[in-house]
């Protein structure tokens, strides 16, 4: 597989990126290993992870992937040298209080201690980007769609005091490049603007959701990207499953629905992805798939690995077979007619998921 420049970053990474929030939760260490090796032997060199993983969190999962991750390192040590390891630090940790003891801050010093724990958890000496899972500031995301300013969080660390904790990883090597995740273009252009001013490291990459039911990213914060050259890591191309027409028929709840991360775990279902609008615009695009020859995860997945906003896609799987799957549906492409019927479920739709 071929590689791309990460943002302005040395870094040299493929194309599609293996998200492994399921390992520690619906995959156990033996599957996970076997799943990375094989990732590894299809040429991806890209691996994101977080503090917070697996998912759902909670506490007894708390750090697993990360130790799953670490674990097969230690395992193929060759390996760490063939990746860029990518990992998150949580934001603010309203309602999970194994983090931080629930904090609703991110100092630089929470920055630094979070990632000498991801550093040992993962067994290794490095980390090659490292990212602010959420924002401290308030803002719309995980299923939120306005910004009020009676929410925000009076004393919580700037984006500067932040700039200066990863500036401390960055100065003493433990790691290469910072970038953020689940941001809004005032936060990106902030975090740019304030490293310039002071001299700080710069990030390099942003990871957002960006799928088919979700093209938030094409509101504005893509032309951020593309002036900042900043590089887009999309999360969550298949849309939680929805994309992959599994629940079309059966929904994501009851006893004929497949098993999925939709249809196992009741939270998830009362979030965004489990919106009845999100179902119903899935449903036609999964449907728009069948009439142009094409699965609806190659259509899903395509409609990524081809966007000229997107650096890299993060494909997340459960089991070997969905990772060929994932992996064999890069180089789809799909033409103008196609990609005009896509826009135009769009303009009926909007964003459900948003």
């Amino acid at each position: 597989m071929n590689t791309v420049q990460l943002g302005r970053s040395d870094l040299q990474v493929t194309p599609v990126c293996l998200g492994t929030m399921t390992f520690g939760e619906q995959v156990g260490e033996a599957d996970a290993h076997a799943i990375l090796d094989r990732a590894l032997a299809r040429g991806v060199n890209f691996i994101d992870t977080a503090e917070m993983y697996a998912v759902p969190a909670r506490a007894q999962t708390y750090g697993a992937t990360e130790t799953i991750l670490g674990n097969w390192f230690a395992r193929r040590p060759e390996a760490r040298n063939k990746v860029v390891l990518a990992t998150k630090v949580a934001g603010p940790a309203r309602g999970m209080n194994w983090i931080r003891q629930g904090s609703l801050d991110l100092s630089a010093a929470d920055i630094v201690a979070a990632c000498e724990d991801s550093l040992r958890r993962l067994q290794t000496d490095r980390i090659d980007l490292y990212q602010i899972h959420w924002p401290v500031r308030h803002v719309p995301a995980f299923g939120g769609i306005y910004f009020n300013p009676v929410n925000e969080r009076a004393g919580s660390s700037t984006i500067h005091q932040q700039l200066e904790g990863l500036a401390r990883l960055v100065a003493a090597g433990k790691v290469r490049t910072i970038g953020l995740s689940n941001e809004t273009p005032y936060g990106v252009m902030e975090f740019t603007r304030l490293a310039d001013q002071h001299g700080l490291p710069r990030i390099v990459s942003v990871q957002n959701p960006y799928c088919l039911v979700h093209r938030v990213v094409d509101n504005a914060l893509d032309e951020v990207l593309y002036r900042q050259q900043l590089a887009l890591l999309a999360y969550s191309p298949l849309g939680f499953g929805l994309l992959t027409g599994k629940y079309d028929q059966s929904g994501i709840i009851g006893a004929a629905a497949p098993r999925g991360r939709m249809s196992i775990f009741e939270s998830m279902q009362k979030q965004r992805w489990g919106r009845a609008d999100a179902l119903a615009a899935a449903a036609k695009y999964n449907a728009l798939a069948l009439r142009h020859g094409l699965t609806p995860t190659q259509m899903a997945l395509a409609f990524c690995y081809t966007s000229w906003r997107v650096t890299s896609t993060i494909i997340g799987v459960t089991t070997l077979a969905q990772l060929e799957q994932n992996l064999d549906a890069h180089g789809t492409t799909l033409s103008p007619e196609l990609l005009a019927e896509i826009d135009q479920i769009r303009w009926q739709h909007r964003d459900p998921a948003q």
